[in-house]
């Protein structure tokens, strides 16, 4: 982030805490995203000096959002939970599910995949007893290492 983007930021800030009404609410939030923009790597997007010497991230897990399908039931999900289950600590036993998580609004999973891409994910996924009942969808995201560290290395 430049240095006037920084002064602008401090100074909507500043400017937030002295009147506390409903424009500086704006400006906080504008302010929380451009330095979220900067921190994700919006600048390489803009600046194409940038953009060209940095390389693309290595895939290093998959990200598996998984969703019950509108209109199943929680007795046909409950149904097949005990092999679902019994499979999904089989693949984390073996090293392919990293991590697994429940999601806060009951609607499914979120695991992280120990594979390198999409496909190897959905080869995985596709197997688990609710995917092969058609029940839930699945949302695949390959991550990578923070693409905006790599600044950090960069000469000034």
């Amino acid at each position: 982030m430049s240095r006037t983007a920084a002064h602008i930021g401090i100074c909507s800030t500043a400017a937030v805490a002295v009147t506390g009404d409903v424009t500086s609410m704006k400006t906080i939030r504008s302010v929380v995203l451009a330095l979220a923009l900067a921190l994700t790597g919006a600048p390489s997007m803009t600046d194409p000096s940038l953009a060209q010497s940095q390389t693309a991230s290595p895939t290093i897990a998959i990200l598996v959002i998984l969703t019950v399908k509108p209109g199943i039931t929680r007795e046909q999900v409950m149904a097949i939970m005990p092999d679902e289950v019994r499979q999904t600590v089989q693949l984390y036993l073996n090293g392919m599910v990293r991590e697994w998580y429940s999601r806060s609004d009951g609607r499914g999973a979120v695991f992280l995949l120990n594979v390198k891409d999409v496909a190897e994910g959905h080869a995985i996924m596709d197997g688990l007893p609710l995917a092969r009942q058609d029940l839930v969808d699945h949302e695949y995201i390959a991550v990578g290492p923070l693409m905006p560290l790599r600044l950090l290395m960069a000469k000034p």
